[in-house]
């Protein structure tokens, strides 16, 4: 399958190689992965900051930046959760709306896009430890995602996961909220530690880099023994 690769903004800065394991899986599915690299944002902050003008510009040249009628797969729910449920509020009764229709069922969070359009649950990977998930508010409520990532990790051999208490709680992140609240996003970030290591858990795993790095913050000031991985990350642990 002949897909397209849309790498968020802060992955692309920030965990270059979360974005080339992921296209390392996808290839080892048997896809022709591509890549434009005129590609930035998908207009997610300014648009959660309220500055929808602003947003509209950064998501017309997501418009024109990818087609519609081809596969895309990312690496963050977050942004895929944004270009489906979002994008049509932005761009209601105007001239791009079948470009938007278009894309909002073409683009695939990348667990969802393994599980449930390729069937492919298996890629040799092995990780020794005991791990557990933690479901992105985006993954789990604005792109149904529950099941997908678990399935992948079940098969990753030499892994345990384990369920941690209140898994579907939000981290904390929230892009800007991290910041206007600080007091209460790291509050929600301890919970959540505390509940993974309460588990036993060596890892922490999700399908969102903007979750894991919030936590990964959080455990790095506690100098826990914690570890945060993408779900990427995982697939290609001893396979190289």
């Amino acid at each position: 399958m002949d897909i397209q690769l849309f790498i968020p903004c802060f992955v692309d800065q920030l965990y270059p190689q979360s974005a080339f394991n992921m296209v390392a899986v996808l290839e080892k599915a048997g896809c022709n992965v591509t890549y434009n690299p005129k590609q930035t944002c998908c207009g997610q902050p300014a648009f959660n900051a309220g500055f929808w003008d602003e947003a509209r510009k950064v998501c017309t040249k997501f418009l024109d930046d990818f087609s519609g009628s081809s596969v895309i797969v990312a690496p963050s729910a977050s942004c895929v959760g944004f270009v489906r449920n979002y994008y049509s509020k932005l761009f209601e009764n105007s001239s791009r709306h079948n470009d938007v229709k278009a894309i909002s069922e073409n683009i695939f969070e990348f667990s969802e896009f393994l599980v449930n359009k390729l069937g492919q649950t298996k890629f040799g990977a092995e990780l020794n430890g005991k791990a557990t998930y933690h479901d992105s508010c985006a993954g789990l409520r604005e792109c149904k995602i529950k099941g997908e990532p678990r399935k992948l990790l079940q098969n990753v051999k030499g892994l345990e996961i384990v369920e941690m208490e209140d898994v579907e709680t939000c981290c904390g992140f929230g892009g800007t909220f991290a910041v206007k609240f600080e007091p209460i996003s790291m509050a929600m970030a301890e919970q959540k530690v505390e509940h993974a290591l309460a588990t036993g858990a060596q890892f922490i795993i999700s399908t969102d880099l903007s979750c894991l790095m919030h936590i990964q913050g959080y455990i790095d000031n506690k100098q826990y023994n914690l570890k945060t991985m993408h779900i990427a990350d995982v697939l290609v642990s001893g396979t190289e």
